[in-house]
């Protein structure tokens, strides 16, 4: 049974030849290899480790489990699409949410779950019928809409929980992050993100030296003086030992508002697997419903222990369209760096001491990117908002997710933010089309301008299901 796990030389092993491109079944020399797996860690630092911070979750489970997802997803695909799954920042607007409504560390896990076991199960849709359902039932329009709301619905989280801990910090963090962003180049540009916590860091330890402590509320949200940067943890923390674990909690409420996120992590797996397979020149289109799948299991897996889930990264792929080295090796270094990452206590209480102001500065960003993502959505698959058809469900979705709307049912069930914003675009969309005159009807493609050709065969022609 091949697993994807042997790997020919390319050429000496050392150099590749000018335009040559490493092939995910190819490696270089062991060496280098594991060079470009310990490059491929950094990348996904940024986002995987900060975001199980925001999610109020174990940052050494994050990193071990993000290891164990992507063993689970190279063994799946046999080793045919080379990526990393790293923590989702898709569900940090869900964690503040399910939080602010009471729940734990546990009752997030348990909704996230639930998202696992949706992914997982549209992806064996997706082997059994092709990619055309899902662009069928979340046409650009819609998708876009709901990455945005997810994105745009935490605002109020950077805005009176991390940014009033210390303002002046937060405004450098952003300038430095935005300027990293812009006007770094190659590699250095896709760790923007981790440049930006080391140079909050740093600001945050001299500050402290310059002016001492600082009144302002803390982390649990309580007037005092207090160090920007805390380091107090690290020195007590262990150098080797287990992350902590805990199991899920399964509430409705909380699932209903984690539930939308599946529209993101599909598109995501969708988007990922074709920009491997334009890089590599290989047809992944039969391994989509696979990716999906293992995505769901691999999500499963780290929630049923207290991790958070996870997703396929772009900072990966972007490593790999730098190198044009594709070799699924690295990413297996990779894998193990994150699992021995993941056994250092000391590496997680460093993590845990990230100052207020700079998760202030840094979130500012993050989550406006990851809100314009939906617009970027919208404009590659040229969506047409002038069309009212289009612009009502979006607009009336949008602004319920970002101001936080609710309808409320009865005591003791409601549907507010994220989950009420979802409902209104998709289940607003297609009615609206059913009953909206011919002209404003006029048809879409099923798949975007991202994934023509998922249910093409060799020739051009549609495919069977």
């Amino acid at each position: 049974m091949d697993l994807g796990v042997r790997w020919k030389l390319h050429g000496d092993g050392r150099t590749p030849a000018p335009g040559a491109v490493v092939r995910p079944d190819e490696r270089l020399s062991w060496p280098r290899t594991v060079g470009l797996g310990a490059q491929h860690v950094v990348a996904m630092f940024g986002a995987s480790f900060v975001a199980p911070v925001l999610m109020g979750l174990d940052p050494n489970l994050a990193i071990m489990m993000s290891g164990v997802a992507t063993v689970i997803f190279l063994l799946a695909t046999k080793g045919r699409v080379p990526s990393y799954l790293g923590c989702s920042l898709s569900f940090v607007g869900v964690a503040a949410v399910i939080r602010a409504q009471g729940g734990t560390s546990a009752t997030v896990t348990g909704a996230v779950f639930v998202v696992g076991v949706v992914l997982f199960l549209v992806g064996v849709a997706v082997q059994r019928f092709g990619a055309r359902i899902i662009h069928a039932a979340m046409p650009p329009i819609v998708t876009g809409a709901v990455v945005m709301l997810i994105g745009f619905n935490l605002a109020p989280v950077t805005a009176s929980v991390y940014w009033p801990q210390d303002q002046w910090t937060a405004l450098l963090v952003m300038l430095f992050t935005g300027l990293a962003v812009v006007c770094l180049r190659g590699f250095w540009s896709r760790v923007a993100i981790f440049l930006g916590l080391l140079f909050g860091y740093g600001i945050s330890w001299l500050f402290d030296r310059v002016f001492g402590k600082i009144h302002s509320v803390d982390g649990g949200g309580h007037m005092s003086d207090h160090w920007r940067l805390d380091l107090s943890g690290v020195g007590k923390a262990d150098w080797i030992g287990l992350p902590t674990f805990h199991g899920p909690s399964f509430q409705w409420s909380a699932i209903l508002v984690a539930l939308p996120v599946v529209i993101a992590l599909v598109a995501e797996n969708a988007g990922h697997v074709k920009a491997v397979g334009e890089m590599t020149g290989s047809n992944l289109d039969d391994k989509l419903g696979t990716a999906i799948s293992a995505d769901g299991i691999g999500s499963m897996l780290s929630t049923a222990v207290g991790g958070p889930p996870n997703t396929t990264y772009s900072e990966n792929i972007g490593v790999m369209a730098a190198t044009r080295v594709y070799s699924t090796a690295a990413y297996w270094c990779a894998a193990g760096f994150a699992l021995l990452f993941g056994l250092c206590p000391k590496f997680g209480a460093i993590v845990a001491a990230i100052p207020g102001g700079v998760l202030g500065g840094i979130t500012v960003i993050l989550y406006g990117m990851i809100g314009l993502l939906g617009a970027q959505i919208w404009t590659r698959s040229r969506v047409d908002l002038s069309n009212p058809l289009n612009l009502v469900p979006a607009a009336a979705g949008i602004i319920i997710g970002i101001g936080n709307v609710t309808l409320k049912f009865t005591d003791t069930f409601s549907l507010s933010g994220i989950a009420l914003g979802t409902l209104v675009v998709i289940t607003g969309y297609h009615a609206l089309r059913a009953l909206a005159p011919a002209h404003l009807k006029t048809q879409e493609p099923l798949l975007d301008e991202g994934t023509s050709s998922y249910d093409e065969d060799a020739d051009g022609q549609p495919g069977k299901p």
